[in-house]
């Protein structure tokens, strides 16, 4: 096991406590960074403590709802990172104060603080003319960063998968529950999954100064594959039978506003795998891949020197405990 030794360089991880969050926090302690992880609810973050050593790694109260607190976070900072992202609205965190205008305020407290190491994280699809509030939001977050900090550092991963990711853990845990799985649009949508430490190594290695300022990078795994192949694809690894059923779009957008509507109505208390929105499904009308232009230009994860992990390889590892037997799945009496 590799020593970790803290330097006195501080990083502020805004949304430190999440998906990418807990991923990226073991990659920049490893390399030495004394981690602040900026957060609403900083008890939840404290499991991210043993990712390092003693007093390596420190929880603290932001909102970037309020830009006191999130210059009170930055104090002594030498480098940011915003991870800040909702996939749905709910209450005061809607898209627009959260992946705009939160963003924005996060950019402008960093500049504010004389902090040029900044990474931020948006999302392949961002686009200020999409017809879905989640890729509009998350291309209005980019102009502000980009505004504000021009040398920042912004990173467009595909769909995200890893251990608690919320797409392959989502339809293995719908699969148990119901007879069948619905194929938004036929199931023809392209997607190019990246595990979630590769996404994160890609973070650390920037703040490490690797790449270049000023650059947007777009990073997928290394196949693509439609939804109706990664559904076939869930299903084989946890060993179950289900049914896609082709569920079109305006269905699926219809079906969607009032699973969403219904889940607010409830306070929330529905399962997670009946709850999709009319959003989600306007951002499946589109493919979710690494640009030509990108790719080109070395603006992914391979012009970082990263070589992505596939799904086959990864996925298995968590999703087992969808199967019938779970862990024993494979194992026989003879």
């Amino acid at each position: 096991m590799t020593d970790i030794q803290p330097q006195d360089r501080i990083v502020t991880v805004f949304g430190g406590s999440g998906f990418l969050g807990r991923h990226l926090v073991r990659s920049l302690a490893r390399d030495g960074w004394r981690i602040r992880v900026a957060t609403r609810r900083p008890d939840l973050a404290y499991l991210l403590q043993p990712l390092g050593v003693v007093g390596q790694i420190n929880a603290v109260q932001a909102n970037i709802r309020y830009p006191d607190s999130i210059a009170a976070a930055l104090r002594g900072a030498e480098a940011a990172v915003n991870l800040v992202g909702i996939l749905a609205p709910w209450g005061k965190q809607t898209f627009d104060s959260v992946q705009a205008e939160g963003a924005g305020a996060v950019a402008a407290a960093v500049k504010a603080a004389g902090i040029a190491n900044f990474l931020h994280v948006s999302a392949i699809g961002a686009d200020s003319d999409s017809a879905s509030a989640y890729a509009r939001t998350k291309a209005a977050g980019e102009a502000a960063v980009r505004a504000a900090l021009p040398s920042a550092a912004i990173l467009r991963p595909s769909v995200v998968f890893g251990p608690e990711d919320q797409f392959f853990n989502r339809f293995a845990a719908l699969a148990r529950l119901a007879p069948a799985l619905p194929l938004i649009g036929g199931g023809a949508t392209r997607l190019q999954p990246v595990y979630v430490g590769d996404v994160a190594e890609a973070g650390a290695r920037l703040l490490g100064g690797a790449g270049q300022p000023g650059v947007t990078y777009e990073l997928g795994g290394p196949a693509i594959k439609t939804m109706r192949e990664l559904l076939e694809f869930t299903l084989a690894t946890i060993h179950r039978r289900r049914l896609l059923a082709p569920l079109p779009f305006g269905a699926a957008a219809a079906l969607g506003a009032v699973t969403e509507t219904l889940n607010k109505l409830l306070l929330g208390i529905l399962p997670n795998e009946f709850v999709f929105t009319a959003d989600q499904v306007e951002l499946l009308k589109h493919d979710n891949l690494v640009s030509e232009q990108a790719s080109a230009e070395g603006r992914t994860l391979a012009g970082i020197g990263i070589t992505p992990e596939s799904i086959e390889s990864i996925v298995p590892t968590y999703l087992y405990r969808f199967r019938k037997t779970g862990q024993y799945a494979d194992q026989r009496v003879v």
